[in-house]
């Protein structure tokens, strides 16, 4: 199935965004969310009835409280809803694909509970084309190796048959989104200028991490 790749006019400037720390989605990626938390339960069904879209966005721990909650970073990704299951208990369980980078410009009113934001893209255009073709900016065995004593050190099973079939940028947006790096170093990683930058980010994480044990990762990400 190809790519969905729209056009920037096409994207909605104001959208809901969901605030949750640790979980990373990038352009291209896909974030599997277990949703039960009313408000995100309304956000969901909104969403699927106008475009399919929301955004994703860590909460900023170096803000405080706000009127709707945390501060959240300035830099978030926008998703589209590409799967969707309901289960008998009435959650949801959602898969976000990644499409665009934003930055918010200012948070707007909230709709039944859940908070949205005013946002642009424009300065992200670049993540609506094709990946590249010229592959990593290092050798794919240096990644592969940094992963392979990063993933030793923090006791992680892998499907290496998996990994080592994926196309280089897949690989470094599955591998930036699923490795339990601290929500400063994914942001990081989510706020990395190009693949390329994106790419040389990540071969530090490992190395770091492989040096320490993954040294003090946040928890995995729970979604409400």
């Amino acid at each position: 199935m190809a790519a969905f790749r729209p056009q920037l006019e096409q994207l909605p400037e104001e959208f809901a965004v969901f605030p949750l720390g640790g979980a990373l989605l990038l352009p291209g990626g896909r974030l599997p969310l277990n949703i039960f938390e009313p408000r995100y339960l309304a956000m969901v069904e909104d969403a699927l009835g106008q475009g399919r879209y929301f955004g994703m966005v860590q909460p900023d721990k170096r803000l405080g409280q706000g009127e709707n909650g945390p501060g959240l970073y300035r830099i978030g990704c926008l998703g589209r809803l590409s799967s969707f299951d309901e289960t008998a208990d009435g959650r949801y369980l959602i898969t976000l694909t990644g499409v665009i980078r934003f930055t918010v410009v200012e948070e707007i009113e909230m709709q039944r509970g859940y908070r949205r934001v005013r946002a642009g893209l424009a300065g992200f255009a670049a993540d609506l084309r094709p990946p590249p073709e010229l592959g990593l900016p290092f050798a794919r065995t240096t990644l592969l190796d940094a992963l392979r004593r990063y993933f030793t050190s923090i006791g992680m099973q892998v499907n290496w048959d998996g990994l080592e079939q994926m196309p280089d940028d897949m690989l470094v947006t599955s591998l930036s989104m699923a490795c339990p790096f601290t929500n400063e170093e994914k942001q990081a990683l989510l706020e990395a200028r190009d693949p390329a930058e994106r790419a040389r980010a990540l071969l530090t994480l490992l190395e770091i991490g492989a040096l320490d044990g993954g040294g003090n990762g946040d928890s995995e990400p729970r979604a409400s």
